[in-house]
């Protein structure tokens, strides 16, 4: 990194030299790689690197933030006098503020993010990976006569952050992907799925044809779908679509949802909001997560933190400034974009698994839905009222009957949580945000 602690130090020293009460910087450099072909050509292809800078200085309650990618001292220079003329100029806000230095990581956990292994492959044969991938899906079945394309990529990512208050810190981390998404045609109709594989190592990403392949199953499975008529059942989630429903979980125990009033889940710490089956926990610390962080974006200590225990809420997630908002410590859930004040996020945000397996879960099911899609973002977050257009399979009977389509599934995110009736034991802890299998007991599925 071209960017050193000490240059940090040195910038921010000469921010209190022009009346700066506190202030941080940080600085993320990069590099990254994407190829992408359809039916064996290559459509786009992109070698990237970048580097940039974020200040944020305090002049007592007042701050503020400016960025550039240019670290040259003359740039530099130019950036300290815009943020410490923005900030005096700027709103107070009593709330603002770095954390206190007793709450400052003492030490970094070894969390094994770095892999680069994948910066070593020629980029014949990275373009190769995405070939094998998209030639593994249509050779499956003589319907796969097209393809949206199939991408493979990684990137190599340098973070640094120090602050007045005596943070100094820096990590790094490494991550690759592919995937695949062909096309089938069957008297007529065309299909379309996905699936895809994203880790920090090369060496744990799925196969080239173990993702063409189950991207092929995914979307012969698709080929025939009809509509259903309007009634109320039994809803599976598939473990990408249960992972949507716990991202909602997410946003809605941010502290900046809570304060701003913007969530269902206001004032319910200590209350039952999910069936006792569900667990979930924040952790920052799994070895090669692709959440996991040595500390926040505000240099306080990563730590694993359970939200929500046997359907009860725990704990909010929270920064400084959306803690001292609501009274409460932070939870060392900051994150800090380049031109952006700190906010809340969440990193490895899984639910703990259940007992069933997939299999299972849908034997339990007389008739009802097997959710593989959904679209549009009929979510509100303050209420929890919850209508998605969705695309599945109809179960019959304990199995999986015919795909559908044009449908919406309806609910409430409050009752849908307090109706998981079963937890799958299929969790990918691979994904940031991840659940297994879901059996919700009743929703609203809308058709004919």
């Amino acid at each position: 990194m071209q960017f050193d602690l000490n240059r940090a130090k040195e910038l921010l020293k000469r921010a209190e030299k022009r009346g700066a009460t506190g202030g941080d910087l940080i600085v993320v450099e990069g590099d990254s790689f994407s190829a992408q072909v359809r039916l064996k050509e290559v459509e786009k292809i992109s070698n990237a690197r970048g580097k940039s800078l974020g200040l944020r200085l305090f002049f007592g309650n007042r701050s503020a933030i400016t960025s550039t990618s240019d670290l040259s001292p003359a740039s530099l220079d130019r950036l300290l006098d815009d943020t410490c003329t923005l900030a005096q100029i700027a709103a107070e806000d009593t709330f603002a503020g770095l954390p206190a230095p007793e709450l400052l990581a003492k030490s970094f956990p070894e969390l094994d993010l770095v892999d680069t292994e994948v910066e070593k492959i020629p980029i014949e044969e990275k373009i190769d990976l995405a070939r094998r991938a998209e030639q593994a899906a249509l050779e499956q079945d003589p319907r796969l006569t097209n393809s949206e394309g199939a991408d493979f990529g990684h990137y190599h990512t340098f973070v640094l952050y120090a602050a007045s208050n005596g943070f100094q810190g820096h990590y790094e981390t490494t991550g690759a992907s592919i995937s695949a998404m062909p096309i089938a045609v069957q008297d007529g109709q065309m299909q379309r799925d996905y699936w895809y594989s994203s880790r920090r190592k090369l060496k744990d990403l799925e196969s080239p044809e173990s993702i063409g392949r189950t991207a092929a199953i995914r979307t012969l499975r698709r080929l025939g779908a009809r509509k259903v008529t309007t009634q109320q059942v039994p809803v599976v989630f598939d473990p990408q679509l249960a992972a949507s429903l716990l991202g909602h979980l997410s946003s809605a125990v941010s502290g900046y949802s809570i304060y701003k009033g913007a969530s269902f889940l206001i004032d319910q710490v200590g209350n039952p909001i999910a069936s006792s089956g569900v667990t979930v926990y924040d952790d920052p610390t799994l070895r090669s997560g692709l959440g996991s962080r040595p500390f926040d974006g505000e240099g306080l200590p990563s730590y694993r933190k359970t939200v929500v225990e046997n359907g009860v809420l725990k704990t909010y997630l929270l920064d400084t400034y959306s803690g001292k908002k609501l009274g409460l410590p932070s939870t060392g859930n900051a994150v800090r974009g380049i031109g952006d004040p700190p906010s809340v996020g969440s990193s490895n945000f899984h639910m703990k698994p259940g007992q069933y397996t997939p299999e299972e879960i849908i034997r339990s099911v007389k008739s009802g839905l097997y959710v593989t899609e959904l679209i549009g973002f009929g979510v509100n977050s303050v209420t929890g009222d919850y209508s998605r257009g969705a695309v599945g399979l109809w179960i019959e009977n304990g199995e999986l009957a015919y795909p559908v389509e044009e449908i919406t599934i309806a609910g409430n995110l409050k009752e849908m949580f307090q109706q998981i009736e079963m937890v799958g034991n299929d969790l990918d802890p691979w994904r940031k945000t991840a659940a297994p299998t879901l059996k919700i007991s009743r929703m609203t599925v809308a058709g004919n």
